[in-house]
């Protein structure tokens, strides 16, 4: 599939770093450092604008790297970018940790996940088919 990409920033285009990832890098394009301190958030810009096919979503998830060894996380993740947004591709960063944090440009600082999504259409109906899970919820197939 191809994607156009307007790439406004210092950095690279982000790539897929094996042949079986499913995540590109997205990097921080900064006119000068970010630090964040513990608990605060921010937007971070990328640079980047895209133009995805209609059926096809990019999500904006987390590295582990960062999240395990620093704490830093995205916000509202996975941020969905739609096939119509034309806007610059921006990632809420948040620190988890107790210690503040530097973001630099080209900094890697989340990943994106291109996928294609279905519309659903939606029937009200008064009643749902019954299943043998039925209504169990969170820890229902879990330990007793």
């Amino acid at each position: 599939m191809k994607v156009r990409i307007v790439n406004a920033s210092g950095n690279d285009l982000p790539k897929y770093e094996t042949a079986a990832s499913a995540g590109m890098d997205l990097k921080a394009s900064l006119e000068k450092p970010v630090v964040l301190s513990p608990l605060e958030r921010a937007l971070i810009p990328t640079g980047l604008y895209i133009e995805l096919p209609t059926g096809y979503e990019a999500q904006v998830r987390p590295r582990s790297g960062l999240a395990i060894k620093h704490g830093i996380t995205v916000l509202n993740t996975p941020g969905t970018i739609d096939a119509d947004y034309r806007g610059e591709i921006k990632v809420i960063i948040i620190n988890l940790s107790d210690s503040p944090y530097e973001i630099n440009d080209g900094e890697r600082i989340a990943q994106m996940i291109i996928a294609s999504h279905v519309q659903a259409d939606l029937i009200q109906v008064d009643k749902l088919n019954e299943t043998s899970r039925g209504a169990g919820g969170f820890g229902h197939t879990g330990h007793q």
